[in-house]
């Protein structure tokens, strides 16, 4: 019944497809920003570098969407960490791959990797209640990961047929700004 009550819920499914988009990037770029990197003309190291400080980063983000969460607004928070994925996107578009600028953008997009998790898993007890809070975050985590294979195999299919990774960073890119609009009509009780 509660599984029901969800699925006719316009929330639930805006947090489901928020979450695909979460998915997307990060699978995307974990396992795609390595050859994207080399093909720029850095080298395997930059690449190592970059993902370590993602994790890195990460750890921070997460922490403090956490914690943020508990003060203020989690929809406009979660909004606002995919508007800021937007924009490290952005930076690696508009801005000619250097080791600085990939550090610059790892470390960026470190700080809204993941911080995704506790807001959304936190819109989910705060809507639907505790009692099947796992149950309804196990369905709306099926989205990100239908999200990750969606980018792990899009990034290798869009390569293997054009040469470069640009049409999926600006996949990303719109997906990104698609997730923060999302986020916005989530009705937080």
């Amino acid at each position: 019944q509660a599984v029901r009550q969800a699925v006719l819920h316009p929330s639930f499914h805006f947090l489901f497809w928020s979450y695909f988009v979460c998915g997307f990037h990060t699978a995307f770029i974990t396992l795609h920003l390595p050859a994207f990197v080399t093909d720029s003309g850095l080298s395997a190291a930059d690449g190592a570098t970059a993902l370590a400080l993602i994790g890195l980063f990460n750890v921070i983000g997460s922490f403090y969407a956490g914690k943020l969460g508990g003060r203020y607004s989690k929809k406009w928070l979660l909004a606002g960490t995919y508007a800021m994925r937007a924009f490290g996107i952005i930076l690696v578009l508009a801005v000619p791959l250097t080791p600085l600028v990939l550090y610059v953008f790892a470390a960026w997009m470190g700080l809204f990797w993941l911080g995704t998790v506790p807001l959304t898993q936190g819109l989910i007890g705060d809507i639907y209640g505790l009692r099947y809070a796992a149950t309804l975050s196990g369905i709306v985590f099926l989205g990100h990961q239908v999200g990750s294979f969606s980018g792990v195999w899009l990034g290798g299919y869009v390569y293997a047929t054009t040469g470069s990774y640009n049409g999926v960073w600006w996949l990303g890119l719109g997906l990104a700004v698609l997730a923060a609009l999302l986020c916005l009509p989530v009705r937080e009780r």
